[in-house]
């Protein structure tokens, strides 16, 4: 009687294993191009050209002032028009450019400070309810006194972007060690993982979810900056951006360049989301196991 209490006991825990190696077994395979097209890219393209058509709708049958509302055509015009000229990848480089190196910037800076806050409690009481609320504060904000500090130049632009996106980045990186289970800890100090080492090999890749947060706000955060920049501060020594489109546009009454760059605008912020952030985003579920599909 014993035994077979015993060998019951031993098959349903070899069921019970091989009920939990089916659970850790997802399978993950790349998904096709076509569903990839179907699923992906046909919604955001259907809807764009939905709201494009009623758009143009509107101000063919006069629903719609054109004077106050530019038709979709012409702002295609002003789309060409900068092509023939050959400055619309110029603007665009511009103001792209300087995003990317300001946020590479706070990023240098917001790492650090955020792993700073996070693990000495001190600089946490001093400092980070001031993070806290220079993260709610508009940055445009910053845009006057930046340029009484620096003048009309790079160096004014990305003390904005820098005061807009470090406290995001830090905040975001402060959230996820927070989220850090203790006993991984406690794990890493067992095993000599202290330190430095620690930070690398346990609090970074446990806290990715909270950082890789913080970085994709962090990165809006640069991107309107810049934007709120450009538009007020507006100089030939800064070269053209987009931000100076859209106030340029403003200055010389055509709407449909003003909707030429808040388009552009709104292209490069989700172009940087879908090529950055997006992938980067997929690989660390992929690795936590908790993105089935590829």
């Amino acid at each position: 009687m014993a035994s077979t209490d015993t060998k019951a006991k031993t098959d349903d825990l070899a069921g019970l294993e091989a009920g939990l190696d089916a659970l850790d077994a997802v399978e993950i395979r790349r998904t096709p191009l076509r569903e990839t097209l179907v699923k992906k890219v046909l919604p955001p393209a259907v809807a764009v050209t939905l709201v494009l058509a009623l758009w143009q709708t509107l101000v063919t049958t006069g629903t719609v002032d054109e004077a106050k509302l530019p038709a979709p055509s012409a702002v295609w015009d002003s789309l060409a028009q900068m092509w023939l000229q050959g400055t619309l990848f110029e603007v665009i480089w511009t103001s792209v450019s300087r995003g990317l190196l300001g946020f590479l910037l706070a990023l240098a800076i917001g790492t650090p400070l955020g792993l700073l806050v996070a693990r000495v409690k001190f600089v946490r009481a001093a400092i980070g309810p001031i993070l806290s609320g220079l993260q709610s504060l508009p940055s445009v904000a910053w845009v006057p006194p930046a340029v009484l500090w620096f003048g009309l130049n790079d160096a004014m632009m990305f003390t904005v972007i820098l005061l807009g996106a470090v406290p995001s980045i830090a905040n975001g990186l402060v959230s996820g060690v927070d989220q850090v289970p203790p006993l991984f800890l406690r794990a890493g100090r067992t095993l000599g993982a202290t330190g430095l080492r620690g930070i690398r090999h346990i609090v970074m890749p446990a806290a990715l979810p909270g950082y890789v947060a913080g970085l994709k706000q962090g990165w809006a955060f640069s991107w309107r900056s810049l934007m709120a920049a450009e538009i007020i501060a507006s100089s030939p020594d800064l070269g053209l951006g987009l931000g100076q489109l859209l106030e340029n546009g403003r200055n010389n009454i055509d709407l449909p360049g003003v909707f030429l760059a808040i388009a552009l605008i709104l292209v490069v912020g989700i172009a940087i989301d879908l090529l950055v952030f997006s992938p980067l985003e997929r690989r660390m579920l992929r690795n936590r196991g908790l993105l089935v599909k590829a």
